[in-house]
């Protein structure tokens, strides 16, 4: 086991996964071979990745070889999405990884999940590498869309917001509490959406020439695929799950004009991009759960689904399992409240049993503040973590800016986490260290909201 860092004596066990590769890229070196991956997602985009391997594997190195690539498969799936699976590359590596993607395989939690979103069942090819598909990506080009009468939403569990811009200026904004989760009837989704655009309609004198949205969960176009906000649907009224997930389609048909529609994650990093004039910006928001959101250097948003809090960033098949996925080293546990209570109980805090997650990170986050020194080793630890993720992160996503935010990063121990990252990834990649800057947004950026940042996502000509 690899002891911590931070001096504290704790056995980690953190195995960085970009390590492993580099090594395996050294090895091969002259002696090549190539294991191809392509995930297929919705209307032919295909994310792609190759992976330089030695032709010639010692059989003692092997399962370290098809561990690696078994974990960089999952990382491109929960990266970009995908229904079908096509791999090249010796068949002692590949063909396990075909067996894990079925009903009763290793991976059968992403079979399930990823088959319910597309609404078809996985599919794993194994071709040549001549007949691997390339990469095609959506992508909708964000310049600070102003001109017009624009609406934006932010759906969220408890409450949505709606803000209406007129040539750039905010004439409209307000929060709207509903509780979409236990929902059975999908008209609730509809007429509660529908009168709040109604609302911000005759703030611009029922002249509406775009809207745009962020909402929670995962979306397959402007399909809601898996989402909370219509968790009561799927369970109590299945035969009505297509009608919810059809949501926005039925908004776009109804308003007749310019509509577009992302994940939270992708809109918390177009504020970002908005409000600091950046692009190729990673958004990594540490809250319950890890969220991420990716502008790619053209200023476009992807389409990709970016669940990488189910993306692994740790080789070690003993690091802390996700209870939901129940996969080992996956960002979840690294990147969240669950990151704060794993790793502060291990470095000996202790909370009442009964205590939830976002009371014991209040806990931490006051000892922190004291400049405690278990608190301490927690952020030192995460921020630990994020200099190796923000190196393996750039193996999938062309980035120049990783944005940290959420209720981790809030306080002193926030500081700590970014300036042990900014640190850690001179040590992990003094290339990458000159290259990605690691940052908090600043006030204007938390005060633009993602319900005026959607505003400005469609196209008016």
């Amino acid at each position: 086991m690899a002891k911590c860092e931070c001096g504290c004596g704790a056995d980690t066990g953190f195995q960085a996964p970009l390590k492993a590769l580099n090594f395996l890229r050294v090895q091969a070196h002259g002696d090549e071979d190539v294991v191809a991956i392509a995930w297929e997602r919705e209307d032919g985009n295909v994310y792609r990745y190759d992976m330089s391997i030695p032709a010639h594997i010692h059989s003692a190195m092997l399962p370290g070889v098809k561990h690696l690539v078994e974990r960089v498969v999952k990382f491109v799936l929960w990266s970009a999405g995908g229904w079908k699976l096509y791999l090249a590359g010796p068949d002692a590596i590949v063909k396990p990884i075909k067996k894990a993607y079925t009903a009763k395989g290793a991976r059968a939690f992403d079979y399930k999940f990823f088959g319910d979103l597309y609404g078809r069942k996985i599919q794993v090819e194994i071709v040549p590498l001549d007949q691997m598909p390339e990469m095609r990506e959506r992508e909708v080009l964000v310049k600070n869309n102003v001109n017009g009468n624009r609406i934006g939403f932010d759906l969220g569990a408890s409450d949505f917001k709606i803000s209406a811009l007129k040539k750039g200026k905010v004439v409209f904004s307000k929060e709207f509490p509903w509780d979409p989760r236990p929902q059975s009837d999908p008209e609730y989704h509809y007429e509660k959406l529908s009168a709040g655009l109604e609302e911000a309609a005759l703030a611009l004198g029922g002249q509406v020439d775009a809207i745009g949205g962020s909402t929670a969960g995962v979306l397959v176009g402007k399909k809601l695929g898996v989402a909370s906000l219509i968790r009561g649907v799927q369970e109590k009224n299945p035969g009505k799950l297509e009608v919810a997930q059809s949501l926005f389609s039925r908004i776009e048909e109804e308003w007749q004009c310019p509509f577009e529609v992302f994940n939270d994650g992708d809109v918390t990093a177009l504020a970002g991009a908005i409000t600091m004039k950046r692009t190729g910006i990673l958004g990594v928001a540490m809250g319950s759960s890890e969220a991420v959101g990716y502008i790619n250097p053209k200023g476009a948003l992807t389409g990709r689904i970016s669940e990488l809090a189910f993306a692994p960033v740790d080789l070690n098949p003993n690091a802390p399992k996700c209870e939901w996925s129940g996969d080992a080293g996956v960002g979840a546990m690294y990147f969240s409240q669950q990151a704060v209570d794993h790793l502060a109980r291990q470095f000996g805090m202790k909370f009442p049993k009964a205590m939830k997650l976002p009371e014991r990170l209040k806990v931490v986050q006051a000892a922190m503040e004291k400049h405690e020194a278990l608190a301490l080793k927690v952020y030192l630890m995460i921020g630990r973590y994020l200099a190796n993720a923000a190196a393996w992160y750039h193996e999938f996503y062309d980035y120049s800016n990783l944005m940290i935010l959420g209720r981790v990063t809030s306080g002193f121990g926030g500081d700590i986490i970014l300036n042990t990252a900014k640190m850690g990834l001179e040590a992990v990649d003094p290339y990458l260290a000159e290259q990605i800057d690691i940052f908090m947004p600043d006030e204007k950026a938390r005060r633009l909201g993602q319900s005026v940042a959607a505003a400005q996502i469609p196209v008016v000509k």
